[in-house]
């Protein structure tokens, strides 16, 4: 496995799991009053910082375990990632399209903030899903 496929592993686990954490804690904060009453900011705030230092840490991890690991991208490598990033890259805007609209039609910050925080994590996890099965498989060839 080379490095950039445990990078996109490491991406993907992360994306999930913070997600994961951040809406299993506002729904659990809500007691049956609507979500947009949710105090949720310090908390998405706070999954998005520990999901940064999570990967940070887990990558550095992996390169104590195998410290002699080459970290040297090829053409392959540089094919893939921009392949795994422009599939990831269609959430971010579709997240910022809804956002807008969202706005425009006076919807609650709450949701407007939680729609473009899941795009966000639906960018992750599209384009590290989409860079694993690439270095599995094959690239496409167009």
């Amino acid at each position: 496995m080379t490095h950039e496929e445990k990078r996109a592993w490491i991406m993907l686990v992360v994306s999930v799991a913070a997600y994961a954490a951040y809406a299993a804690i506002v729904v659990s904060r809500a007691s049956g009053r609507p979500l947009p009453e949710v105090p949720y900011a310090a908390t998405l705030l706070w999954t998005v910082g520990a999901a940064i230092g999570a990967a940070i840490v887990a990558e550095i991890g992996i390169g104590v375990v195998n410290p002699r690991a080459s970290r040297v991208k090829d053409v392959r490598d540089r094919e893939i990632g921009r392949l795994g990033e422009y599939t990831g890259q269609s959430f971010v805007v579709i997240g910022a399209v809804a956002a807008m609209l969202m706005a425009m039609a006076g919807w609650d910050r709450f949701w407007i903030a939680n729609v473009i925080y899941l795009c966000f994590v639906l960018s992750a996890v599209v384009g590290s899903i989409t860079k694993i099965v690439v270095y599995r498989r094959s690239l496409p060839q167009w």
